[in-house]
C-alpha cells in the first residue's frame, strides 16, 4: 500500500503542475464545469446569426447569401455588424493573406529562388514556373496575391526553409495577431486536394479582417494587393533567344475584380484577396477608403463570386459608420489587455468583460484540477485513449 501511495503522489504532482501551466483552452477542455471562453473582440461576437445594434439612422443589415461575414471600421477597429464572425470555415485562397503577412518580414524581396518540380506541379491555379529559372521573391508575392498562384505559394514556403517551418511561422503569426480561429495547414489555401478539411485548416470572418488589417500596415503588402498588371519572368522564346535575351516573360493580371478599372470596380478599394474551392465555396476579404473612413469586410462560404456581395457590405459599412453602435472590436496584435479605449498607438483594446471572464475561468480551472487529484489516486491503472477523426471532406477544385 505504501508503494501504491508513493506512486499516487508521484503521478499527482506532475499532473497538477502540467495542468496549471497548460493553455486555458486545453485546461477548459478537460473540465466541464469551466465556462467557455468569451469570443475575442467582445461577447456579442459569439452570435451565430446576424449581429447588429439597430439605432437611429442605422440601415437594415445587408442581405447576402454567405454563411459568415463581418464589417469593421478599419481605423478604430470597431466591428459594426457581422454574421457568425467566429465560425470556423475553410479559407480557400484568402489564407494567402496570412502567408504574405507572415513571410514578408522573413524574405528579402530581391532574393532569387529556384522552385522545386513539386512546387511547379502543385494543384489549382498556377502562374507557370519552371525549375530551370530563378525568380525574385517579390515576383512570387505578386503572383501569389494578384492571381492566387499556388506554385508561387509553395516556392515561397521552400525559400522560407520548407513547408513545416512556413506553416509554423504562419500559425505563430496568427497567434500574435490574436486570430485564434485560424489554423493553417497549407500556404495556399488548398484543402481537399491536400487531404485537409475544416478541422485541420480553418479561419473565420473575424480573423480574415484582423489579418488584412495587419497586412495593410505594410507598404510591400499594399503593393502586392493593389497591383493590377505585372510582368512575370519566364524562359526566353526562340525569338527572344535569337535577340540574345536570357529571360522572357508574360503579363499577369489581378483576380480582384473590385480594384480600379476592373469589372466590379469599387471606389476607394485598397485591396483584398478572393478565394474559391468546391469545399470552401467563395471567400473574400477586402478594404476600401472613402474620405477619412476605412471599411474592412470579409465573407465566407458564399454561393456566388463575391464582388457584388462585398459591395453591399462595404456600402453598408460606410453608411453605418458613426451611427451604428459597435458589436465588438478588432483587437490589436500581442497580449490582450483588460481595458477599454486604445493603447499608445491608438489601437482598440479588449473589453474588460473578456478579461474578467478569463480570470474567472482560470480560477475555476485550477479548482477543477485540484479537485481531480483525489480521483487520480484511485484510477492509476486506468488508461484513457482518445481517437481523433475528421469529417469526410467534399471533393474540391482549387484556386
Amino acid at each position: 500500500m505504501r508503494s501504491l501511495h508513493r506512486a499516487s503522489v508521484a503521478l499527482s504532482i506532475p499532473f497538477v503542475s502540467a495542468c496549471l501551466v497548460a493553455t486555458p483552452g486545453a485546461a477548459a477542455a478537460g473540465a466541464s464545469a469551466v465556462p467557455p471562453r468569451e469570443p475575442v473582440g467582445g461577447p456579442q461576437l459569439g452570435g451565430r446569426g446576424v449581429i447588429v445594434n439597430a439605432g437611429p439612422g442605422v440601415p437594415a443589415a445587408p442581405k447576402i447569401k454567405a454563411a459568415s461575414w463581418l464589417i469593421a471600421d478599419g481605423d478604430t477597429g470597431e466591428v459594426l455588424a457581422a454574421r457568425d464572425p467566429h465560425g470556423h470555415y475553410l479559407p480557400a485562397s484568402t489564407l494567402k493573406t496570412l502567408t504574405t503577412v507572415a513571410l514578408i518580414p522573413k524574405l528579402d524581396p530581391n532574393r532569387m529562388v529556384r522552385p522545386s518540380q513539386a512546387a511547379c506541379d502543385v494543384e489549382g491555379t498556377k502562374v507557370g514556373m519552371t525549375p530551370k529559372l530563378t525568380y525574385k521573391v517579390s515576383d512570387l508575392f505578386y503572383a501569389l496575391m494578384m492571381m492566387s498562384a499556388n506554385d508561387a505559394a509553395v516556392t515561397l514556403a521552400e525559400a522560407n526553409g520548407g513547408m513545416k517551418k512556413t506553416l509554423a511561422d504562419m500559425n505563430a503569426e496568427a497567434r500574435r495577431l490574436n486570430a485564434r480561429d485560424t489554423v493553417a495547414g497549407s500556404p495556399n489555401g488548398l484543402d481537399v486536394d491536400l487531404g485537409l478539411n475544416v478541422k485541420t485548416q480553418h479561419t473565420s470572418a473575424y480573423d480574415l479582417a484582423l489579418i488584412l488589417r495587419e497586412g495593410l500596415k505594410n507598404p510591400q503588402f499594399r503593393g502586392y494587393v493593389q497591383k493590377i498588371d505585372h510582368w512575370f519572368p519566364a524562359p526566353p522564346s526562340k525569338k527572344e533567344k535569337k535577340k540574345g535575351k536570357k529571360t522572357g516573360g508574360y503579363p499577369i493580371h489581378t483576380h480582384n475584380r473590385m480594384l480600379e478599372g476592373q469589372a466590379h470596380a469599387y471606389r476607394g478599394m485598397l485591396g483584398g484577396k478572393n478565394g474559391y474551392t468546391l469545399a470552401a465555396q467563395q471567400t473574400y476579404v477586402a478594404a476600401a477608403r472613402r474620405g477619412d473612413k476605412t471599411i474592412i469586410i470579409s465573407l465566407m462560404k458564399a454561393d456566388r463570386p463575391p464582388s457584388p456581395y462585398a459591395a453591399k457590405l462595404l456600402d453598408w459599412g460606410f453608411a453605418a459608420a458613426g451611427k451604428a453602435k459597435p458589436v465588438g472590436t478588432l483587437v490589436p496584435p500581442g497580449d490582450l489587455k483588460p481595458a477599454g479605449g486604445a493603447d499608445k498607438d491608438g489601437n482598440p483594446l479588449l473589453p474588460k468583460a473578456i478579461a474578467s471572464s478569463e480570470e474567472r475561468r482560470d480560477w475555476l480551472t485550477i479548482g477543477a484540477v485540484v479537485g481531480g487529484v483525489g480521483i487520480l489516486a484511485g484510477v492509476l491503472a486506468l488508461v484513457m485513449r482518445r481517437r481523433r477523426g475528421g469529417d469526410d471532406a467534399e471533393p474540391s477544385g482549387g484556386e
